[in-house]
């Protein structure tokens, strides 16, 4: 799939390129980005460049990763990176970061639920997952902000930096949002 621009009543979603590798790179000097996030650590400036000028060109080209810079439109600042990781079919994950001077404004949310309506509209999703290391507050407030329905803890859920961690996960679906569904949902009874 070719990428795609969407815009929130804040903020411009757009791919990533080369002319934000150094953007990238400074935001994700922030230790609680490589503390919480599956980024490497230390982040050095060719994990940037590749970030942009290979991964995100990939995941878009393959349909594996859909990965979207939020940005302010009036100065261009980047303040959050958003990614879909397609799972299976019609299930995707979402991954977010947020620059660290631009933290506590909403925008993380905004972003998310902008990117999360272009999922169930545009690539057939059904359902967005979303999961964060046990004790990473700052996600799971987004994405309870966002609708997300927190559904419990996966023991061993999540690798990062080599460890497996336990993590919450969360779902948000089509009809959370007031959206349809391409397949039938039947919800558990009881």
């Amino acid at each position: 799939m070719d990428p795609v621009t969407l815009t929130s009543p804040r903020l411009l979603l757009r791919t990533v390129g080369p002319q934000d590798t150094d953007a990238v790179h400074a935001a994700a000097q922030d230790p609680d980005i490589q503390r919480w996030t599956t980024v490497p650590s230390p982040y050095l400036y060719e994990h940037a460049r590749s970030f942009t000028e290979q991964m995100v060109p990939d995941g878009w080209a393959d349909d594996s990763m859909f990965t979207f810079g939020a940005f302010l439109p009036e100065d261009g600042a980047l303040v959050a990176m958003l990614g879909l990781t397609t799972r299976s079919a019609g299930v995707v994950e979402i991954g977010f970061w947020a620059a660290k001077e631009h933290r506590g404004r909403g925008y993380v949310t905004e972003a998310a639920l902008a990117v999360c309506r272009w999922a169930f509209t545009r690539i057939a999703a059904d359902r967005v997952e979303w999961r964060a290391e046990v004790g990473n507050g700052a996600s799971r407030a987004v994405a309870e902000r966002a609708g997300f329905r927190v559904e419990g803890v996966l023991r061993a859920g999540i690798v990062n930096k080599g460890t497996r961690r336990d993590c919450w996960v969360g779902s948000l679906l089509p009809h959370d949002l007031g959206l349809p569904s391409t397949a039938p949902y039947l919800p558990a009874r009881g």
